[in-house]
């Protein structure tokens, strides 16, 4: 693995991050994208997008993710084309023995992407970083991180803008980056949804990305069962009012009562936070494959929740959501939690 040269934010995009690109790919036509382990909107956005993109300038890329994605993803343009190492392990390592360049988009870290992590630690490729969480490892022969960003789908629309203009966009390009964009600032609520990020959008939706179709896809198909669990974890929820803290849980069993499948949970964290005065939100999910309990975290205001999953849960993300895991119980790790909960009083307590 090649050690990084260079990192650079967005303010450098025409005098560093373009010219740093092109020189890349001008070497480069086999190229591998990969995006995390449990990939959410933005990592399937993202690499899509930028798919969509080299397809379009003439080179050959190839999207890979460390394990399957959510059914509410399954309809985007190009989704039928991504390797899944869990699946086509042989595959994805004839691809990486074989590329030029690889992309990791929507990850700060190499343990981001599970198993595949000892085939990306060992490879002697070059590595390019788009990615908008804090703190990024130093993996990469160009790092282009900027954390002020809504999503990584943003980004790589201010690279296509920056590379070939608008007009070059295409409506799968489009549609894969609004996807990003929309999954990744809770439809556009999120304080990193910025002025610059609806004149992306914009663009996105004159591109040909049909915004009430693709919020249809993803928002409006829920099953049952998806209902049902969510219901069970709102009726689990415990507030502590004098933290400002919400919290949740659902167990194995809850899972498998209520025919869980992969994405069936995501966004019910956000549930909490609608309650009066809460400023901190989490769920404790279970998963006894793993023997872990995956825990997310949510807040509003300047309290980080990505220090305290850092700080507590081996895990990050971005100030006001992030992710975490525990190895252990889930009572075990909710009674972690409580037990140093109160460590964060006053900064809970004065959070704007």
């Amino acid at each position: 693995m090649q050690t990084n040269q260079e990192i650079v934010s967005s303010q450098d995009m025409d005098i560093s991050i373009l010219s740093h690109f092109k020189r890349l790919f001008h070497e480069s036509k086999k190229v591998v994208i990969i995006g995390h382990k449990n990939p959410d909107g933005d990592a399937i956005g993202s690499c899509l997008g930028l798919f969509w993109f080299l397809h379009k300038l003439g080179h050959k890329p190839t999207v890979v993710m460390p394990n399957d994605f959510p059914e509410f993803l399954k309809w985007m343009p190009g989704n039928d084309q991504i390797l899944n190492f869990d699946h086509h392990s042989t595959q994805v390592e004839a691809c990486l023995e074989h590329t030029d360049l690889i992309c990791t988009l929507d990850f700060n870290d190499l343990s981001r992407v599970g198993s595949l992590s000892a085939l990306l630690l060992n490879s002697q490729k070059t590595f390019v970083m788009i990615d908008h969480h804090q703190q990024p490892a130093d993996y990469a022969a160009l790092t282009w991180s900027d954390t002020t960003m809504s999503s990584t789908s943003e980004m790589v629309a201010h690279l296509i803008e920056a590379w070939t203009g608008w007009s070059e966009l295409s409506a799968a390009m489009a549609t894969n980056l609004y996807t990003g964009i929309m999954t990744d600032t809770g439809s556009f609520k999120f304080p990193a949804t910025t002025a610059k990020t609806h004149r992306v959008i914009a663009a996105l939706i004159e591109a040909g990305a049909q915004h009430s179709k693709i919020h249809q896809a993803v928002y409006d198909n829920q099953s049952p069962g998806q209902l049902k669990l969510l219901g069970r974890a709102l009726a689990q929820m415990e507030i502590k009012p004098e933290y400002h803290t919400a919290y949740t849980y659902l167990s194995q069993k809850d899972l498998d009562e209520c025919h869980f499948k992969k994405g069936d949970t995501e966004g019910f964290v956000n549930y909490a936070l609608q309650l009066q005065g809460i400023r901190f939100a989490l769920i404790f999910i279970e998963n006894q494959q793993e023997q872990i309990i995956k825990i997310s975290l949510r807040s509003v205001g300047d309290f980080s929740v990505n220090e305290f999953a850092r700080n507590h849960f081996n895990g990050g993300g971005h100030i006001n959501a992030a992710g975490g895991r525990f190895d252990g119980g889930l009572t075990e790790a909710i009674d972690y939690f409580l037990k140093f909960l109160p460590e964060y009083k006053n900064q809970l307590n004065e959070a704007e």
